[in-house]
């Protein structure tokens, strides 16, 4: 039996500790997804960890964390990439009526996420500021560097897994040359897409068969606030016949092909 899933979602994971060091069990754990309110709660487990599963793609996200005795810890701003563990680990300091100063301090990561296999991340802010002329996915696959037209890595198209929100668009029989089958590459608005994930090596056994790469597309969920977004394409007749914009296209005796 061979099963394939569509990610979709994310997580977010870590752990809690006081400024000492000790780890912290039992620490509430809080993180919202400020656009549309959605909320998702656990509690550190033995050694400090926890982990929020299933969490909704995009951001702007604000955590929260509280112990008896600490002060509440608060952070936000932070989004969260499709298929990705963004990991924040939380160092709490005592919970003091009074104190004289605050001392902010931060350092750089080479990454707050994990990944499995050689992916590359679309995301919203990439696919609003690419040009593209077709409106296709394969616009934006191509951005993966080991990409050839609908080809991953030098294997043959019809090894691909696509899934769009967890329905099953694979090209298995090469009906046409498409990343997608039926001579498509865009079986839904470009405005409707939230994020894209190419996965050239999907070792997760979750997102397909070890064979081919794994294109996971997530569409655009609601929020509180009312959005909107229109697209047209047009000809208008000064591009049809023998002139344009009436200039003629070809010389005296020949032959208009």
């Amino acid at each position: 039996m061979i099963a394939n899933a569509q990610v979709t979602t994310s997580s977010i994971s870590g752990s809690v500790k006081d400024q000492d060091g000790k780890v912290l069990e039992g620490a509430t754990i809080k993180a919202t997804h400020i656009p549309s309110g959605t909320s998702y709660a656990t509690v550190s487990k033995k050694g400090g960890g926890f982990i929020l599963p299933n969490a909704r793609i995009g951001g702007p996200y604000k955590i929260t964390v509280e112990y008896v005795g600490q002060k509440k810890y608060e952070a936000e701003g932070f989004s969260l990439i499709l298929g990705d563990v963004y990991e924040i680990n939380v160092m709490m300091g005592e919970d003091i009526k009074q104190i004289s100063e605050v001392i902010v301090s931060g350092g750089t990561r080479k990454s707050g996420t994990e990944k499995t296999g050689t992916s590359t991340n679309i995301n919203q802010r990439l696919l609003t500021t690419i040009p593209t002329i077709s409106r296709s996915l394969t616009n934006f696959t191509a951005l993966t560097p080991q990409s050839n037209g609908t080809s991953f890595a030098g294997r043959d198209n019809r090894y691909n897994n696509i899934q769009i929100d967890g329905a099953n668009l694979n090209n298995n029989f090469g009906l046409s040359n498409d990343l997608l089958p039926g001579g498509s590459n865009q079986p839904i608005s470009l405005d409707a897409v939230e994020e894209v994930s190419v996965n050239v090596s999907p070792f997760d056994v979750w997102q397909g068969g070890f064979t081919g790469a794994g294109v996971n597309v997530a569409t655009k969920s609601g929020t509180n606030t009312l959005k909107g977004s229109a697209y047209y394409l047009f000809r208008s007749e000064e591009m049809n016949g023998k002139k344009i914009g009436g200039d003629r296209t070809y010389k005296s005796g020949q032959t208009n092909k």
